[in-house]
């Protein structure tokens, strides 16, 4: 039975020994992926990273593309690089320590900043051995038992190990805490200022817009931005009319500074509409305009008849719109479909979320606050393509 005794005694010290548990990035439980989605000049891309230590990174896109990615503590400077191609395996991250860092993602000229927070919630070196002189203690009385007797060896392995356990107990109160970092609390409200650059872009012309965010007690930069719907931030762009739409997810080039490049086919003014949400804080909706010059060029947007119910939506009642689609739906920042509803006048935007109803039809269920006329885009994934419909709604009293 001494064999009992020794195997219980290894399985105990193996336990003792082991690493603490899986790093988690940003905001993410132990032992889930976090996925945040991004828009280059290559279009969208989503970076998934595995909550283990070392971070595996991988990345998901409709087109192919390259990244190179640098992991950065900004506790002691230590870094960690990598790179990754869309649907090919994940790039390795090993972080030194757990704490802040930044994870920097390039592709081309463009690059993307990230702050990420690498916590280790079970840490401290004399936290594993009490809890693993506790479980080895355990583990040797179960031995003793099944051997129906206590060797020599067995009472004195157990005696050691229940010091250790009692020392680490009495020190405890006196040693450093378990090592953990925790975001501090967001602020609920943020000051949001659009600009472009050029001043004034032309119609065909790539340009960059910018979001520059900062806290509207302090006026500090807002760099405290949580991952929602697998992204920092949701920018819906659309021209007065309704003819052009874009859905975009701007890159965080510096504190409190978000940008994104686009093209667009039509002069005339634009409104953008940008959706956040600071951590530990309720979602915020920003809104800006700026004006595009040039002639118009040819571009055409996809329609689609919706089924409503009621068939005549009420202001303040809740709608149901159901749309059919031709393939298999796949999930697209973390749901079947997204629905976008724009009053005419720019004033108020809707964000839904649908559910996937059979095999090629999706639900969307909202509110509409007032009655009108209103835009509509719904966008869900088929094929691998990301599919954007659009339609209006008529909305009465």
């Amino acid at each position: 039975m001494k064999s009992i005794s020794l195997a219980a005694l290894a399985a105990a010290l193996l336990l003792a020994l082991s690493p603490a548990a899986p790093a988690v990035a940003h905001v993410v439980e132990a032992g889930a992926d976090l996925r945040v989605t991004q828009t280059f000049a290559a279009g969208e891309v989503t970076l998934v990273i595995a909550g283990v230590a070392p971070l595996r990174v991988s990345a998901q896109a409709f087109r192919p593309v390259s990244l190179d990615l640098e992991l950065r503590s900004l506790t002691d400077g230590s870094r960690s690089t990598g790179s990754v191609r869309a649907g090919r395996e994940p790039a390795l991250l090993r972080p030194g320590r757990a704490g802040p860092h930044e994870l920097r993602v390039r592709t081309g000229d463009e690059v993307s900043v990230i702050p990420f927070r690498v916590l280790v919630p079970a840490g401290a070196w004399w936290t594993m051995m009490g809890d693993g002189a506790v479980l080895a203690l355990g583990l040797l009385l179960v031995g003793g038992v099944l051997a129906n007797r206590m060797s020599r060896l067995l009472v004195g392995t157990a005696s050691a190990v229940a010091s250790v356990a009692a020392v680490v107990m009495l020190l405890k109160p006196y040693l450093p805490p378990d090592q953990q970092t925790r975001a501090e609390p967001g602020r609920p409200y943020a000051q949001g200022r659009f600009s472009t650059q050029p001043a004034r872009p032309a119609t065909g012309a790539e340009f960059t817009l910018t979001l520059q965010l900062a806290d509207g007690a302090t006026g500090r930069p807002v760099d405290d931005l949580a991952v929602h719907h697998e992204a920092l931030v949701h920018l819906v762009v659309t021209s007065q009319d309704g003819a052009v739409f874009r859905h975009a997810h701007p890159l965080r080039t510096a504190p409190g500074v978000l940008a994104v490049r686009l093209s667009l086919p039509q002069p005339g003014r634009y409104f953008a509409h940008t959706e956040i949400e600071r951590q530990q804080s309720g979602g915020q909706l920003l809104t800006g305009a700026f004006e595009v010059s040039g002639t118009a060029l040819p571009f055409s947007q996809e329609t689609v008849v919706p089924r409503l119910t009621p068939a005549a939506p009420v202001a303040g009642s809740p709608v149901t719109i159901e749309i059919g689609t031709e393939g298999a739906i796949q999930p697209w920042l973390g749901m079947p479909g997204h629905l976008i509803v724009r009053s005419q006048d720019g004033a108020h935007l809707a964000h839904a979320h649908g559910t996937q109803t059979g095999a090629s039809a999706l639900r969307f269920t909202l509110t509409l606050p007032d009655p009108g006329r209103y835009l509509a885009w719904a966008q869900y994934t088929e094929g691998g393509r990301l599919m954007t419909r659009h339609f209006t709604l008529k909305v009465d009293r």
